[in-house]
């Protein structure tokens, strides 16, 4: 089994346990052992599983203005913690080739090889969903059809994007491709550099 394959694999894992629950409140127990990649990428799809049901429940039209604000805030950390997972799952490449000589003609590519897991774990979730769709008994054919149509994208999208990892790990394993990982700058959560925060007048 190849690398992406095996994070396929973990996503639809924690996505279906995720929905034993189907609760943003429920607890995590990572299946697989800490400080392998793994259990960071089981904890990157929990992470994203949550933060997908939050930004449902956010969207209720008759939600409690103070609710949402929490709900906003609980997002904001959400999204921090997903950012910082994802540089720690990019650290463990930069240390698995950190000995790969690099070729003279090596190109670098669009994204680091986590963004492109993040985008992975994204599809298992929108899989997920995009099926529950498909079994919905109180929808209409034209409905059903439509949503059986985009499963199939989806589908037909974590299969590509599935071959693209792989292809990238190999290409970096052999020196064609290099990593060059530029670390989150994000401006909004640094009390130094959010004119709000700062008291900027």
């Amino acid at each position: 089994m190849t690398f992406a394959q095996n994070c396929n694999e973990i996503f639809d894992q924690i996505v279906k346990f995720y929905h034993v629950t189907d609760d943003v409140n429920a607890p995590f127990d990572n299946p697989f052992k800490e400080g392998t990649i793994e259990h960071k990428l089981a904890l990157k799809n929990w992470i994203d599983a949550v933060q997908w049901h939050l930004e449902d429940i956010i969207r209720d039209e008759h939600i409690d203005p103070v609710d949402a604000l929490a709900l906003k805030r609980r997002i904001d950390r959400s999204n921090q913690d997903r950012t910082d997972l994802v540089e720690k799952i990019d650290d463990y490449f930069r240390k698995l080739y950190a000995g790969v000589a690099v070729q003279p003609d090596a190109t670098i590519n669009t994204e680091s090889p986590a963004w492109a897991i993040d985008r992975l774990s994204i599809l298992a979730l929108k899989i997920w969903h995009m099926r529950e769709q498909t079994e919905r008994a109180d929808a209409d054919a034209a409905h059903i059809a439509k949503c059986q149509g985009k499963l199939a994208v989806l589908l037909e999208q974590r299969c590509d994007l599935t071959t693209a990892i792989d292809q990238l790990l190999d290409d970096i394993a052999a020196g064609r491709k290099y990593m060059k990982v530029y670390m989150q700058m994000k401006m909004y959560n640094d009390p130094a550099t959010n004119p709000v925060l700062y008291g900027k007048k």
